[in-house]
Parts: C-alpha cells; structure tokens; sequence
C-alpha cells in the first residue's frame, strides 16, 4: 500500500496537470470562436463560386473547345498526388490521428499508383516521412496564421504539375468543422476538376468569351478549395483539442477523487494503528 505522503505527491502532481488542461481548454475555446467565424464566413463564397462556375461551364460547353481546359482533363490515375493537411500540434483527441489512418489507407489501397505526398503540418509530415520517400513538398507552421497568400501557393504548385502532365489526380485529406463534438473527415479529389451541374436559373450575359472566363475561374476554384480546407482544418482542430482537454479535465478530477478517498483510508488506518498501539502500550505499563 503505498504512503500518506506518496498519494499526497501523485495528487500534487494531478492538480498540477488538471491546471494545464483548463488553460489548454480556455485558450482553445478562445481560439475556436474566431477560427470557425472564418470557416463559416467563406463557405457562402464557395457556394456562390461553385454554381458561377456551373453555369459559365455550361455556356462553354456549347462550344466545342469549351472544354479543352487543361484542369478538366480526365486521364488514368497511375501518378497520385496525396494531399493531407494535419495540425502542427498534439493533444487533440483523435483529430490528426484518425485523418492520417485514412490517409494511408488511400494509399495503401492505391499502391499500385506512383503516389507522391504534399504535406501540410507537422503531425502528417513526421508519420509520411517515415513510410514514404515521394514526398513532394512539406509546409509546417502554417496553422499559427493561416494565409490566402500560403493556400494560393500550394494550389498553384499543385496545378502547375497536373497540368504539365506530372500528376493524373490530387486527393486531399482534411478535417471539416462541423460542431464542437463532431468533426468530420473529408476526402476529395480536386483535380481534375469535377465541373457541378448548373442548376439553369440564372442567364449571364458575357463579356469574354465563356471558354476564357471558365479558364479563369478554374484556378481560382482550386485555389478556394484549399484555403477552405485550410479554414476548416483549423476550427476543427480547436474544437477537437477544447473537447479532448475538457475530457482530460473530468478524468484529472475523477482521479483526484479516488485517489483523496484512498488518501482518506490511509490516514484513517494510520490513526487507528496509533490509538491501538498507545491502547496496547497503556495496558502492558498497567
């Protein structure tokens, strides 16, 4: 059994850690409100962007060489660019954990692609590193102070090999925000570009040529698409490191309870061991 002063230290030492996980916690949900702001912000943005597109992709389709776009071209998926974006940090539950199993599960299911990685955090660049030497290009530190200017210049990294042919399709592996408790993982193909159905309610009037305004805005789609992986991933970090120290912090606060309850025991068994021991010893000198 161990000391009085023994379960002393270790509750010591889980208040201690229980300290850290409320400030983790506070500082999570601080960050958490202004990211998923962000988040939430741009997802009308790309709403509207993708049925502009639909729409000027359907006036382009009327010309033949409406689709010749080099970002639309559908070819054999035997080279693979795998896209994961994890967080620089830990202690976010299973918030990297699981978007890496998934990650590698695509690839182990395409291992007969030549598959090469573009790497964003450190959690996704420590675990792909390990296991795979066709690593692209890796970006760490970019979740601190996410940047249009940073999610632009991967997006036109990675159209520039897809269009010079190096690459047949890009899959990216993010983390969406959806509430505090529930993130979700997502996997989506970004090249080539899937063009969405136009929904047929809205008739533009052109200044340029559809064909060239389409060849436009399918950067710029790509370009969207990341950054907003980039928004989305952040928020939903926050939210899964607050929910995993909230968790911490009830277990730190279970553990203190048990191990005071056993504190308690031990020093009522040591008081009772000395009234017994005074008790013998009065009655041997009687």
């Amino acid at each position: 059994m161990p000391s009085l002063i023994d379960i002393r230290r270790r509750v010591r030492s889980v208040k201690n850690t229980q300290q850290i996980t409320k400030a983790m916690k506070l500082v999570s949900a601080a960050k958490l409100r202004k990211a998923q702001e962000k988040a939430v912000a741009a997802r009308p943005y790309a709403t509207m962007l993708k049925q502009i597109l639909a729409n000027v992709a359907e006036a382009a389709s009327q010309n033949p060489d409406g689709a010749g776009n080099a970002l639309l071209a559908v070819r054999p998926e035997k080279r693979i660019l795998i896209v994961v974006i994890t967080a620089d940090s830990g202690l976010a539950g299973g918030f990297n954990a699981n978007l890496i199993k998934m990650a590698h599960q695509f690839a182990i299911a395409h291992k007969e692609a030549e598959l090469t990685f573009e790497l964003i955090g450190k959690k996704g660049v420590n675990y792909f590193k390990k296991r795979y030497t066709t690593i692209a290009g890796t970006h760490t530190d970019k979740f601190r102070n996410v940047k249009l200017e940073d999610a632009e210049a991967i997006a036109n990294t990675i159209s520039g090999r897809f269009e010079r042919g190096e690459i047949d399709a890009v899959y990216m592996f993010s983390n969406e925000f959806k509430t505090a408790m529930t993130p979700n993982l997502v996997k989506q193909r970004i090249l080539p570009i899937e063009l969405p159905k136009a929904s047929g309610s809205v008739d533009y009037l052109y200044e340029q040529k559809p064909e060239e305004l389409l060849g436009s805005l399918l950067p710029r789609y790509v370009k969207l698409l990341v950054y907003r992986a980039f928004l989305e991933s952040v928020a939903a970090e926050h939210a899964a490191r607050m929910t995993a120290m909230t968790a911490a912090t009830s277990n730190a606060s279970d553990v203190i309870d048990r191990l005071t309850l056993e504190m308690n025991r031990v020093r009522q068994a040591s008081i009772t061991r000395e009234i017994i021991e005074i008790v013998s010893g009065a009655a041997a000198l009687g």
